[in-house]
């Protein structure tokens, strides 16, 4: 099993497996990896004809087979992309696998799983595809990684960011590319060179993305399944939340809550949910709103003097919010 950052060297020197299993952490990692792939295989004039991409959650097995079995042209590259490679049964599994040898020089085959059905990394799937394949896991990216890329971007468009800004932004991409380069893109069309990214930015411009995550959490808050919102930020935070992110997300959604109400526009980019904070904010009345609001407040300062676990903290507000006990 090889990093990306592996498979990037390899492939830049011109290194190339017949075979990949590609799994792990991060879908737009995989995919911008195929395409890497693919690109530094062959011309880009060939991907039309000779790059052919299935799902083996429509493809049989017998189709696939039939695809590797096929040769191509003399001389030419061909590629295979599989995604969803877990959904075949184990024997379909063993006679796809017999099909890559011998190895063809000119064909690069790619299998993958997307996150949602990715293997354990010590499966015994993954280690009979170590065996046969080169297989790659993209797990999300560190921290402090994604604190250096965010800078850097920044700092070639010449434009700063506070480190408390800059702390913001890495937690709540959670270590995912895709979610990264969005949001990145988002800054440098918002701000102009010589200007300072900050906090505040951040929560205007940058949260648009999990607002969807929340507004699920606050629509099981509103409902008060206690139970079913314990689980959803256990989720969150299993998914890299923190929880000091998740709370800033949710008195962002209760402070839309109130604007809307009191028929003004909600925080930042949000316009396009307003029907969706008016059915919510109907739920409430102005004064319950001002209470959450200044009770998740109280939360970010129990997340700064540390008097709580942060989890345990942030799991105390959403029972107090449900209980209206405030």
């Amino acid at each position: 099993m090889i990093t990306p950052r592996t498979l990037r060297t390899e492939v830049s020197a011109g290194k190339f497996h017949p075979a990949y299993y590609f799994f792990g952490a991060d879908d737009y990692r995989i995919v911008e990896a195929q395409k890497f792939l693919v690109h530094s295989f062959m011309p880009d004039m060939l991907k039309l004809t000779n790059c052919r991409k299935m799902d083996a959650r429509k493809a049989s097995c017998t189709e696939v087979l039939t695809e590797l079995a096929t040769l191509p042209m003399l001389g030419e590259k061909q590629a295979v992309i599989v995604s969803n490679f877990q959904s075949y049964k184990p024997t379909e599994v063993d006679r796809i696998l017999k099909m890559l040898t011998p190895a063809d020089p000119n064909r690069l085959v790619i299998l993958s799983s997307p996150v949602a059905k990715a293997p354990k990394s010590k499966s015994a799937f993954i280690k009979k595809m170590n065996s046969l394949v080169q297989v790659v896991e993209f797990k999300k990216i560190a921290q402090e990684d994604v604190k250096k890329t965010i800078r850097s971007r920044l700092q070639k468009v010449e434009i700063g960011i506070e480190p408390q800004a800059l702390t913001l932004l890495s937690a709540l991409v959670a270590g995912n590319l895709g979610p990264m380069e969005a949001e990145i893109n988002k800054l440098i069309n918002y701000k102009q060179a010589g200007e300072t990214v900050t906090e505040e930015d951040i929560s205007s411009v940058c949260s648009g993305y999990a607002d969807y995550s929340i507004f699920a959490l606050a629509d099981e808050i509103v409902a008060g399944r206690t139970q079913t919102v314990l689980k959803m930020i256990d989720g969150l935070i299993a998914d890299g939340n923190a929880p000091f992110v998740i709370a800033s997300l949710l008195q962002a959604h209760f402070i839309s809550l109130y604007l809307v109400k009191s028929g003004k526009k909600p925080l930042g980019n949000r316009s396009f949910l307003v029907a969706k904070f008016r059915q919510q904010a109907a739920l409430y009345d102005q004064s319950r709103l001002e209470r959450i609001i200044i009770e998740i407040a109280a939360t970010d300062a129990e997340f700064r003097k540390q008097a709580l676990r942060p989890e345990a903290a942030l799991e105390i507000l959403a029972l107090k919010v449900i209980g209206g006990k405030f």
